[in-house]
């Protein structure tokens, strides 16, 4: 079944309701739908076939809903992207996918339009007045185009850490199914739900878990194209937010406006988390200030992305990724692929209906990241005597020094509960005689002051002696991407006084 009949089955029953709202716009159903039938008659007037690959270059506006269902509609693969890329990885992923067309908003046209044209792909560009004379002459695809569970509805792209990126191939059952279990298992969400839109919807966590969510229960969606703590606190309070999902950076920020208490968020009854571990206190903080519970998840693209989740009505340990969600095993495994027993630190490998189909063009890829079926993520956790999972930290980011290993994510945690720390990277970096050296990047609370050597003798004071940063400098900022993920390849200490 096509991913997009999600979309056209609440047109038929939800046609006047809200779909999207983009500040003061609001689109209908019934108008989402027919827009999807018209970017669908549009790709079938430019001679694309079902199977075939589609650029989506654009940021979290209304259009974005639009040209994904019609792009899904027309039976055509979804290749998204951030709008933020420059013309050599626009060509990049278009060559790689095969792309030969895409949409791209307005106010990033340059870019793609240098890489459209190495890649030989043709670009459409997307601003509102000029995308409806585009529409003017095209006649609508009423028929929403079969599809089977394993034909790829989405090539989604690695953020490329270890190497170029990789597409991901999630098929329309891998969508579908992990839409229906957020939707119904885990939020709960019904037509009445007006769902927070400000992770990027190019990416998998915007893309199932408030996209597809939202339309497959016929609830709105309220988008935010560029997060700002204080334009997001005012959308919660004016839009009547009842689920926000964010990235634990969110979370942090949002804790840290100004004058919070002034707006209204009481129609809030639930909000989620993943992308990253969503350090313990903020999760605390959060929860106080908010009234309302915050559920942790965990998941990768490659997984569509939910693997895990704090379920609704069981318990919900603090720290924890919860369990598997229906139809999905997990299990915690050595160097060697042996299940480890409960409590030890090993890699998470994921089987189950969530799992992609493998990386687009890439068999060696896929081949060694999925064996027997197993997904193995690159993740280390462990697991309690409950079957709760407790991420540890990635296995490229283990600091082993003076053979001692140290994961960033315990050290992260402690340092978070010192008062002043807003947020906080452990890292490591080369040393001539331990190997690694342990760092921290931290920035502090909007008025609050600490030195680095208060918070390092804090850390000290709360683990082994050889786990706590030697070196502790105090940011500005913290380098993110485009989800909000703190990103650690990015931090280097500064250079030491002599």
């Amino acid at each position: 079944m096509n991913l997009a009949s999600n979309l056209f089955r609440s047109a038929q029953t939800r046609a006047d309701r809200a779909a999207v709202r983009d500040g003061d716009s609001v689109v209908s159903y019934r108008r989402l739908d027919e827009d999807s039938a018209r970017v669908a008659g549009l790709l079938r007037d430019r001679g694309l076939r079902p199977g075939d690959r589609v650029g989506v270059m654009l940021p979290n506006v209304a259009e974005f809903a639009m040209v994904y269902f019609g792009v899904l509609r027309a039976g055509a693969v979804v290749v998204p992207m951030n709008p933020l890329l420059k013309a050599r990885e626009v060509a990049f992923y278009l060559n790689d996918s095969g792309a030969r067309l895409m949409f791209v908003w307005d106010a990033f046209a340059h870019e793609a339009q240098t890489g459209a044209k190495e890649a030989e792909a043709e670009v459409v560009v997307v601003d509102p007045p000029g995308f409806a004379d585009v529409f003017a002459s095209v006649s609508p695809a009423g028929e929403v185009v079969d599809r089977a569970d394993d034909d790829t509805a989405v090539i989604l792209f690695t953020s490329g850490t270890t190497g170029q990126p990789k597409g991901a191939e999630l098929t329309h059952g891998n969508l579908r199914t992990n839409t229906e279990v957020m939707l119904a298992e885990l939020l709960e969400i019904t037509a009445d739900d007006v769902i927070f839109g400000g992770l990027p919807l190019f990416h998998a966590f915007g893309q199932t878990c408030t996209l597809n969510t939202a339309v497959a229960a016929g609830a709105c969606l309220t988008l935010l194209p560029r997060f700002s703590a204080e334009r997001a606190l005012r959308i919660l309070a004016e839009h009547r937010v009842t689920v926000f999902a964010g990235v634990p950076t969110m979370y942090s920020a949002l804790l840290h406006v100004p004058g919070r208490d002034g707006y209204d968020v009481s129609r809030l009854r639930l909000a989620f988390s993943g992308g990253a571990a969503l350090p313990v206190e903020v999760l605390r903080g959060f929860e106080a200030a908010f009234g309302c519970p915050v559920l942790e998840g965990y998941g990768l693209s490659e997984t569509s992305p939910v693997a895990s989740f704090n379920h609704p009505g069981r318990e919900r340990k603090p720290g924890s990724i919860g369990t598997p969600i229906r139809g999905v095993q997990m299990k915690v495994v050595d160097i060697d692929g042996n299940e480890l027993p409960r409590g030890e630190a090993g890699e998470i490998v994921i089987r189950g209906h969530n799992v992609m189909k493998g990386y687009w063009n890439r068999p060696d890829a896929t081949a060694a990241a999925v064996r027997d079926g197993w997904f193995h993520t690159g993740d280390v956790a462990r697991m309690d005597g409950d079957g709760y999972f407790f991420i540890v930290g990635r296995q490229k980011d283990l600091i082993i020094r003076g053979g001692y290993n140290v994961y960033p994510r315990e050290i992260e945690e402690v340092m978070h509960e010192h008062p002043a720390v807003a947020e906080v990277a452990v890292i490591g970096f080369p040393h001539p005689e331990l190997g690694e050296e342990i760092g921290a990047a931290v920035t502090l609370k909007p008025g609050a002051s600490a030195t680095a050597d208060e918070l390092r003798a804090y850390v000290k004071s709360q683990v082994a002696a050889y786990k706590y940063p030697r070196r502790v400098w105090i940011a500005d900022a913290l380098p993110k991407n485009a989800t909000g993920k703190i990103m650690k390849r990015e931090i280097v200490p500064p250079v030491e006084e002599s």
